[in-house]
């Protein structure tokens, strides 16, 4: 294959970007808002199912990058709760290609799949799916990939404290007693991502400076890298400034 010159220099500035963070400042967990498939579409005057599949297109790559860069969990939100309002046509072929694309990751077999969202929220098809993924994977010596599908920060906390209350409840835990014992502690132990490290940074694509209630509770520390590119064009180079970016950072948490 005939390289370019524009290859070369963009080469040559990917490898200068990844030297110019230390190991030890490489995040250990990424989240990513993966925003801007229908404009990007609209834009090359496709359909929003074309945008959505050159999007799911860019996450195997997208991982690899993470991959290489040490990154250990990696938050893929690809479907959130407010989505679900969306045409059922679109949302038919929109949770087609997420099926396609956590089928493909399976195949892949480099991470170990971990679904986030209400699942009770999606076709069952879907569901089942998500759930048959994170078994399939589970013994993978790889990165975690948090697949979050149907997920809303909100309603993620909603989940989680229910979630204490049942559990307190089976144990004859009474309301006066739950009060005197509930912390934070408490509540991050019932999140769709219990046990697992926040996230240190977080990326969203598009322009938008927001974050939607994305990990709303685990992003408390986080740092935020907002990046014009729409995610079907997210490249390495913007994934690794967004690293550079975190990694030059004096992160205070709190003090």
């Amino acid at each position: 294959m005939k390289v370019g010159l524009k290859d070369l220099v963009y080469g040559v500035y990917e490898r200068n970007l990844a030297a110019q963070v230390p190991a030890d400042r490489i995040p250990r967990h990424v989240g990513v808002i993966l925003d801007g498939n229908r404009r990007w579409a609209n834009a090359q005057g496709s359909s929003s199912a074309h945008g959505h599949a050159a999007g799911a297109a860019k996450i195997v790559d997208f991982l690899g990058w993470c991959d290489e860069s040490g990154v250990e969990v990696v938050t893929l939100w690809l479907l959130s709760t407010d989505n679900l309002s969306r045409p059922e046509v679109e949302l038919e072929k929109l949770m087609t290609i997420i099926e396609s694309t956590v089928s493909n990751l399976v195949t892949e077999g480099r991470w170990r799949i971990h679904p986030v969202g209400a699942l009770d929220l999606l076709p069952a098809h879907t569901a089942n799916l998500l759930k048959e993924s994170a078994e399939a994977t589970a013994e993978i010596d790889g990165s975690l990939v948090n697949v979050a599908v149907g997920y809303g920060g909100r309603r993620e906390v909603v989940d989680a404290v229910r979630s204490l209350l049942a559990d307190h409840a089976s144990q004859g835990t009474s309301l006066d007693e739950l009060a005197q014992l509930i912390d934070v502690d408490h509540i991050a132990e019932h999140l769709y991502t219990k046990g697992q490290p926040d996230p240190d940074l977080v990326i969203r694509t598009s322009g938008e400076q927001r974050l939607s209630g994305f990990l709303l509770w685990q992003s408390a520390h986080s740092e935020f890298y907002f990046c014009e590119a729409f995610w079907p064009d997210f490249r390495r180079i913007d994934f690794l400034r967004a690293v550079r970016a975190y990694a030059e950072r004096n992160r205070r948490f709190g003090t």
